[in-house]
Order: structure tokens, then C-alpha cells, then sequence
């Protein structure tokens, strides 16, 4: 059995692959913005095509699932 920061980790990890997921699958016929509606950052393509519909840059996400 791992220790404490094991589990941690993995439970956070999957709470972010499941946010992913689940803010794909709602998204997927609004299409992504260019720029973070928060800070106004650009949203690299990448993170545009893997979450459609994305409206935050990964900061800004970060922030708001804290």
C-alpha cells in the first residue's frame, strides 16, 4: 500500500482526468476560445483541440477547481 502523498496524488489526478473529461463532453458544440476569458492569456491549440469548447487557460483552471 502506498503512504499518504500516494493516494493524494492519485485522487487528484483523477479528479482533474474526470474534470476533462466532463467539461469536453458539455462543450462540444460551443467552439474554443482563443484567449482566457479570465485573464486574456492565449489558449495554446493543443489545449483547444483536446477540450472542446475551452474557455480558461490552464492556469486560470487551475485557480478555479481550488
Amino acid at each position: 500500500m502506498g503512504d499518504f502523498c500516494d493516494t493524494a496524488t492519485d485522487l487528484e489526478r483523477l479528479a482533474r482526468e474526470t474534470a476533462i473529461a466532463n467539461a469536453g463532453l458539455k462543450n462540444t458544440n460551443e467552439p474554443s476560445r482563443g484567449t482566457c476569458v479570465e485573464c486574456g492569456r492565449v489558449i495554446p491549440e493543443a489545449r483547444q483541440k483536446a477540450i472542446p469548447g475551452v474557455t480558461l487557460c490552464v492556469e486560470c483552471q487551475a485557480g478555479s477547481e481550488e
